[in-house]
């Protein structure tokens, strides 16, 4: 074994009632190395983590720490031995100080009372030895997320931890707060600890990893320096095949010729008080828009104003040639209209219903009440989406709680295509899935646009924004500041508008 391997994880097996979760799994952790824990959702990642810390006992196989075999039976075992997690959600105490947080179960005591004058400041030794700047005493609560995670690290550093797992740290985080977050690491990486990173980003692994551990099916692909595997690679890693590149797909997309007519939406001088400042937006038959800008920028309050989830104060709006007036979603429905918003948890899916109610109940609400599709017709178009999407589900009265997110989402688009509608927002239709199922989606945007459907696409990432979209509406403090099509099409023209000119990076 190496000098300076600090975990060693061999022949790891994991099964569940009908379920191989992992098959004779092999990791490695170095110390003072970032290694970025990838594949698909259901690959295994999260098992794997689980029986390392604990959660879940394994069936077989080993793991040394520093080349002594330990077993871990709770996650308070794990932290014994040098092992701590922060999760995507803090699982820290909002209404407790700083402090407190840090030193939570373990507070320093004169005469049996907890030492405040002491505790705060160790806390302040501990934060500015991590370069993280907020008071001790201030409560939690009045934190930022991403600060939030920096205090949930801290503690695990200052409990000696060898090696500090972080699970999708950086879904909720700006740019700016996944930049400190990142230098925080690296300040860890420096001191030793080795760091297990999970994540859905790409640019982010290759921005901050030295390693890479690929999982697909429960079953190990490799382990790689993250300077020998290319992305293309590691994308037909965790798929298991190659496919089509994408910039090949929107070629073609681009060169499929469009019929000419009344455009699908006409929207002049639309708003929407607070949020919206007055905006003219056209939308051709068979074009996928893109709608970018930073954070709060108001792209998802333009989409909501234009679908009637928000009711504009001002303008006027057309659909394919005819002046309509939006006051709710139904009326939207009715003119041909759907959405995917940005919240599926919140705003999407229906936990407790099954794939089959999720898919069908936006046709049936189009329908009304007096006309209910039978049975049949439920069971046929739920059999028809999780077919065409490829919806990975043990059947179509499986509780859609239980899919991934990638399968719940592709369960929302499926309940929208069924209501056939002429022009469909996706906000954010792939943020916190797997790189393959982001890729059938884009797929699927690009083909559906060739069918003649109009799609106006919101994302995060520009990169992916630039595969999609054959033009782009830039917005910054809720207002259209551009548009940008052809050879303006690029990652810095379209940073330039958001900033609002070369100058003003």
């Amino acid at each position: 074994m190496e000098n300076n391997i600090v975990l060693h994880m061999k022949g790891i097996c994991k099964v569940f009632p009908g379920v191989r979760a992992l098959q004779n799994v092999e990791f490695k952790l170095r110390k003072g190395e970032i290694h970025a824990l990838m594949g698909e959702n259901g690959a295994g990642k999260s098992t794997l983590i689980k029986t390392l810390t604990g959660v879940h006992i394994l069936d077989a196989g080993e793991i040394f720490m520093d080349g002594k075999s330990i077993i871990n039976h709770s996650p308070q075992q794990a932290q014994e031995n040098g092992i701590s997690t922060v999760y995507q959600e803090i699982t820290l105490c909002p209404n407790l100080s700083v402090a407190e947080n840090l030193f939570i179960g373990r507070e320093p005591r004169k005469a049996g009372f907890i030492d405040w004058k002491t505790m705060n400041k160790n806390a302040s030794e501990l934060l500015e030895s991590l370069d993280i700047h907020v008071p001790p005493t201030q409560e939690l609560d009045d934190c930022s997320i991403a600060v939030q995670q920096m205090i949930a690290i801290a503690r695990a550093v200052d409990m000696q931890c060898k090696v500090l797992i972080l699970d999708e740290p950086t879904s909720s985080l700006d740019d700016d707060e996944v930049e400190k977050l990142f230098a925080l690491m690296t300040k860890l990486k420096a001191q030793g600890v080795g760091i297990i990173f999970v994540t859905h980003f790409l640019e982010q692994v290759y921005a901050v990893c030295d390693r890479i551990t690929v999982l697909r099916n429960g079953e190990l692909v490799g382990e790689y320096t993250t300077e020998e595997l290319p992305r293309y690679q590691l994308v037909a890693k965790m798929m298991g095949k190659d496919f089509d590149d994408l910039a090949d797909i929107k070629s073609a997309h681009d060169n499929v010729k469009k019929p000419k007519g009344l455009p699908v939406i006409e929207a002049k001088g639309i708003s929407h008080k607070g949020t919206i400042r007055e905006f003219d937006l056209t939308i051709e038959k068979g074009e996928v828009i893109g709608l970018t800008g930073l954070l709060g920028s108001g792209r998802s309050e333009l989409v909501r104003s234009l679908y009637g989830a928000d009711h504009a104060d001002t303008g006027t709006l057309k659909v394919n040639g005819e002046e309509v007036k939006i006051n709710a979603p139904i009326d939207a429905m009715k003119c041909g209209m759907a959405y995917l918003p940005e919240d599926r948890k919140r705003d999407g899916i229906i936990a407790d219903l099954s794939v089959r109610e999720n898919i069908i109940i936006a046709l049936q609400a189009k329908r009304g009440m007096f006309k209910p599709m039978s049975r049949k017709e439920m069971e046929d178009a739920a059999d028809k989406y999780i077919e065409m999407l490829q919806i990975k589900t043990a059947s179509r009265e499986t509780p859609i709680k239980s899919l991934s997110g990638g399968n719940q989402q592709k369960c929302i688009i499926g309940r929208w295509l069924l209501t056939n509608p002429d022009f469909l927002i996706l906000d954010e239709p792939t943020r916190g899935i797997d790189i393959g199922t982001k890729t059938e989606i884009q797929k699927l945007v690009l083909n559906l646009a060739d069918e003649g459907m109009s799609v106006v696409f919101i994302s995060s990432e520009i990169e992916e924004m630039l595969r999609t979209c054959s033009r782009m509406a830039v917005l910054r403090d809720g207002k259209k500041v551009g548009e940008l099509t052809g050879d303006d099409l690029t990652q810095d023209k379209i940073m330039q508008t958001i900033a609002g000119g070369k100058d003003n990076g």
